[in-house]
């Protein structure tokens, strides 16, 4: 899954849990049963799961290009900066 892809999959989550928290609430609340609002929202944190957590193909749209081996090897790699300055300590 690319970045575009967790990002498109955590909206589509986010709105369909907060849809189906909505309907379970006032579902719950017309029919004044506990047990069917959380089996409605329970419903729809699964439906949810099967859309959002797969990796479905429309997740893949912009594929990152990897920089090949070969390529890599011309190019430094970073340093890591370090600090010649010590911390003084009190007595």
């Amino acid at each position: 899954m690319d970045w575009q892809g967790q990002k498109l999959a955590e909206q589509i989550m986010q709105i369909m849990l907060l849809v189906f928290a909505v309907i379970a609430l006032v579902a719950g609340y017309v029919l004044g049963s506990f047990q069917m609002m959380m089996i409605i929202y329970a419903g729809g944190v699964t439906l949810t799961a099967l859309i959002t957590v797969p990796n479905w193909p429309f997740f893949n749209c912009h594929p990152l290009n990897w920089l090949d081996p070969n390529e890599a090897e011309k190019h430094p790699k970073p340093q890591v900066a370090v600090s010649s300055k010590k911390k003084g300590t009190k007595k």
